[in-house]
């Protein structure tokens, strides 16, 4: 029996592409590492694979960290192999091998599909096999999948970005906006309806740009819509939009379809317009605030979120105190806030007045202080509403602890939530069933509804999602369903040009 192990690191794309790697080793016979009982499961997996990211910070020497904790299984069993992909690998490429060499594979962000064959010829070539395209042949939709989850799941809609911000390197690593056919699309979200899923996110590195390719900018207001139209579909989000693109037709769409989730992540980035120019974020503070003052009109519940970067080059005092006033102005209820680094290979990394680290330091306490206060006084004002839970099986570290269960409100807020003493272990919520619940505290960065345990709110929904979960309790992983078949393209294929021959 041979073992895998998938080590992801980085955003929602890289965790889908790490469930089509699953799927992939699945179908080529490996056994996922984790679902072997421990007493049976090996120190180090036959095929350990990094899923990298070149965005997050100190990335490089978190995998080569990684890789070097790794030789030792490594020396001690050759026949082991270590594979190298997404972000890190498109950008290192051959640097990897050198840096590491007992590295067997080393793949990119357009050819997860190649991992099992560069698996098979650094194996019989007895050395590492090095492979990077610099466009994607094939969406990664096509390839098997094992999803992390039952009852939720993530659904790509296009791959790679047409912006040129200058503190970003994705666009050079996942290429060009290539966006999928929507009838593609809608197929895929109909199947996993079909297998269980209540909850869809769509993925893309900027999801309103979806259309450009084929000429329709009111294409993704369309998609939701017509995501809408899905019957078993309980909810739907996506991520992430870009201010710039984004339109009062996809706020609508979000209003008008019922299943479109009342929460928004809208990266800032910025407060200063000063700052939103060097970092070549089309847009300014004006415009991104009457996009919230759009959004709440028409959805006043939506909770809002955001990322932010504190002392990019050339920041003044000033600029950063723009930045809170934004942040002030925009009550999200909460932030993604990062400290500027340098990522070699952006036009950014090179820029005059970077900032010194103690002034970053001290900027980023104070936006995260900031920001905390106001998403506790946005937590705060929802005590006493009742709110509906999507269960999940481990969103608190604390549930066992206090014997709350959490999962997340249709805002996507984090909840804990009690459960009335005199539940029968029978009748409890499963992950993937929907609860409704009295919000009794609104903490910085989460909500506890203790509600039934003072005989307030409390009901349970079974959905097809908790029967999906359900099903997958006597399975080699539960809670993860097996592996499902890639989707293929809908309609006919394109036409391909046959040479004439010239023989007689």
């Amino acid at each position: 029996m041979k073992t895998y192990d998938v080590r992801t690191h980085g955003c929602q794309m890289n965790v889908h592409d790490s469930e089509r790697l699953a799927g992939l080793l699945e179908t080529d016979g490996y056994v996922d590492l984790r679902s072997l009982p421990e007493a049976d499961r090996p120190e180090v997996a036959d095929v350990v694979v990094f899923n990298t990211c070149a965005v997050r910070e100190n990335a490089d020497n978190k995998l080569y960290g990684n890789l070097g904790q790794l030789r030792p299984a490594k020396t001690r069993n050759p026949d082991m192999q270590i594979a190298v992909g997404g972000c890190m690998a498109q950008k290192d490429r051959e640097v990897i091998v050198e840096r590491a060499p007992w590295v067997d594979v080393v793949f990119g962000t357009h050819n997860i599909g190649s991992l099992p064959a560069l698996l098979d010829r650094a194996r019989h070539n007895k050395r590492a096999e090095v492979e990077i395209l610099e466009a994607l042949e094939t969406f990664p939709s096509t390839l098997p999948t094992r999803r992390d989850s039952a009852y939720s799941g993530w659904v790509s809609i296009s791959v790679g970005c047409n912006n040129t911000c200058t503190f970003c390197i994705v666009p050079s690593l996942r290429g060009k906006e290539q966006d999928r056919r929507p009838g593609d699309i809608l197929a895929e979200v109909k199947a996993l309806v079909a297998q269980g899923v209540v909850e869809v996110t769509l993925l893309g590195q900027n999801v309103n740009t979806y259309g450009v390719e084929f000429g329709d900018r009111g294409a993704f207001a369309k998609l939701l819509r017509a995501c809408g139209e899905i019957d078993g579909l309980e909810r739907v989000r996506f991520t992430s939009p870009h201010p710039a693109a984004f339109t009062d037709d996809v706020i609508d769409a979000m209003a008008q379809t019922p299943n479109v989730m009342p929460s928004l992540h809208m990266p800032l980035q910025s407060g200063s317009d000063a700052v939103l120019r060097s970092m070549r974020r089309s847009y300014r503070s004006e415009k991104f605030l009457r996009i919230l003052e759009g959004v709440r009109d028409r959805i006043p519940d939506a909770a809002i979120t955001t990322d932010i970067i504190v002392g990019f080059p050339g920041e003044t005092g000033a600029d950063f105190e723009d930045t809170l006033e934004v942040v002030r102005q925009s009550r999200f209820s909460s932030a993604f806030t990062f400290q500027y680094s340098i990522r070699p290979g952006t036009p950014a990394a090179t820029m005059a007045d970077q900032i010194p680290k103690a002034v970053v330091q001290e900027r980023f306490e104070r936006l995260v202080a900031l920001q905390d206060e106001i998403s506790w006084t946005e937590n705060r004002a929802i005590e006493g509403r009742d709110v509906e839970v999507l269960v999940a099986p481990f969103e608190g570290r604390k549930d066992s602890a206090t014997a709350r269960m959490s999962g997340r409100a249709r805002d996507n807020r984090l909840v804990h939530f009690a459960l009335p003493e005199t539940l029968a272990d029978d009748d409890r919520p499963r992950p993937g069933d929907a609860v409704t619940v009295g919000v009794t505290y609104g903490a910085p960065h989460h909500l506890v509804a203790d509600s039934a345990a003072t005989g307030g709110t409390f009901a349970i929904r079974r959905t097809a999602g908790g029967d999906a979960w359900a099903a997958t309790q006597d399975g080699p992983t539960p809670g993860r369903p097996t592996v499902s078949l890639g989707m293929p393209p809908i309609g006919a294929p394109p036409a391909v040009s046959v040479p004439v021959s010239g023989c007689r």
